[in-house]
C-alpha cells in the first residue's frame, strides 16, 4: 500500500529507463518537476553513469559539475561503513542524513540527489559504496513519503544489480528506432522477473503515425500498456542545443508530461497520448 505524502496524495515511486540517448532524463526531470508543480514534495534521483539530471533540473553546468555523487564520497562511505578492522565494514547503518546532507535544491523545485554507479563483477557485490548505494535506494522507495523519480542508468545494467527493486512504476523510454525498441524490450523482460509490477512504455519524440505504431507494436509484443506518446518537440530539441529551460506553452512535449504524471498519481486510466 502507497503512503500518502504532505498533500494527502500517494507519494509514487517511478524509475525512468531506455536507451542511451533515448531522453530518459528529459522525462525523468520534467515528471519531477510536473509534481513539484502539482504541490508534492519531490526527490529526484540520478543514478545514471553520466549524470546530468542537474542540468535538466535548471542547475548550471558549473554547479551541476561540483556535485560529488555518494558512490564517490569517500569520505561519506568510510563514515557509514567504516570500522577499526581492515577489509571489514559494517553492514547496518542509517541513510536518512543522507538526503538531507546531500540532496541539493534546484531552480525547477525538486530536490537533487546524484547517486553515481558503483561498477561491480556482478549483483552480489558487497563492497562498501554498493551497501550504501544499495541501502540508499532501499530507504528511497520504502521509507520516503514524498515523491520519488529516478533517472536509471541507460540500458539493463541496473536491472541486474536490482537497483530499481520496489519502485510502484517501471517507465521504460524509447523512441521509434529499433535499436531502442529492442532495448526496451530486453529492459521488460528482466523486469518482470523483478518485483516491479507497473511496467509501460513510453514513446518519446513521435512524428507521425509511423512512429506511432512501431512503439504500440513494441508495446504489444512484450504485453505492457503505453503509458504515453510524446510528441517531437522543437522547442525541446532547440532546449538540448542551446542548454535552456524549456518553455511551457500548454502544448508539445511538456503537455504530454503533465498528462503522463497525472497517469502516474493515479488521477487517470494510462493512455496512449497523441
Amino acid at each position: 500500500m502507497q503512503e500518502q505524502d504532505g498533500s494527502g496524495k500517494c507519494a509514487v515511486k517511478i524509475a525512468v529507463c531506455g536507451k542511451g540517448g533515448v531522453g530518459k532524463t528529459f522525462i525523468a526531470g520534467s515528471l519531477a518537476e510536473e509534481f513539484f508543480r502539482q504541490g508534492r514534495a519531490v526527490l529526484a534521483i540520478d543514478a545514471d553513469s553520466s549524470p546530468n539530471l542537474a542540468l535538466t533540473l535548471g542547475l548550471s553546468p558549473q554547479d551541476a559539475q561540483a556535485i560529488v555523487p555518494v558512490a564517490e564520497n569517500e569520505e561519506l562511505i568510510r563514515l557509514k561503513t567504516g570500522t577499526s578492522y581492515a577489509g571489514v565494514f559494517r553492514l547496518t547503518f542509517t541513510v536518512d542524513d543522507i538526503i538531507a546532507d546531500h540532496a541539493k535544491a534546484t531552480p525547477a523545485g525538486p530536490g537533487l540527489l546524484v547517486m553515481g554507479t558503483v561498477r561491480t563483477m556482478g549483483s552480489g557485490c558487497t563492497c562498501p559504496a554498493h551497501s550504501v548505494i544499495k541501502a540508499l535506494v532501499r530507504h528511497l522507495i520504502v521509507e520516503r513519503d514524498e515523491v520519488v523519480i529516478l533517472d536509471m542508468e541507460a540500458g539493463i545494467e541496473h536491472l541486474g544489480r536490482g537497483t530499481a527493486e520496489g519502485v510502484d512504476t517501471l517507465l521504460v523510454v524509447t523512441d521509434a528506432n529499433k535499436k531502442s525498441r529492442e532495448t526496451a524490450s530486453a529492459i521488460i523482460r528482466l523486469a518482470r522477473a523483478s518485483s516491479i509490477r507497473d511496467i509501460r512504455l513510453a514513446g518519446n519524440r513521435v512524428t507521425g503515425d509511423r512512429d506511432a505504431g512501431a512503439i504500440r507494436s513494441c508495446a504489444d509484443e512484450n504485453g505492457v500498456p503505453v503509458g504515453i506518446l510524446i510528441p517531437f518537440d522543437p522547442v525541446v530539441a532547440e532546449a538540448g542545443i542551446t542548454g535552456e529551460p524549456v518553455a511551457r506553452d500548454g502544448s508539445g512535449a511538456l503537455a504530454a508530461i503533465e498528462t503522463l504524471a497525472k497517469t502516474l498519481a493515479g488521477d487517470s486510466a494510462p493512455g496512449a497520448g497523441p
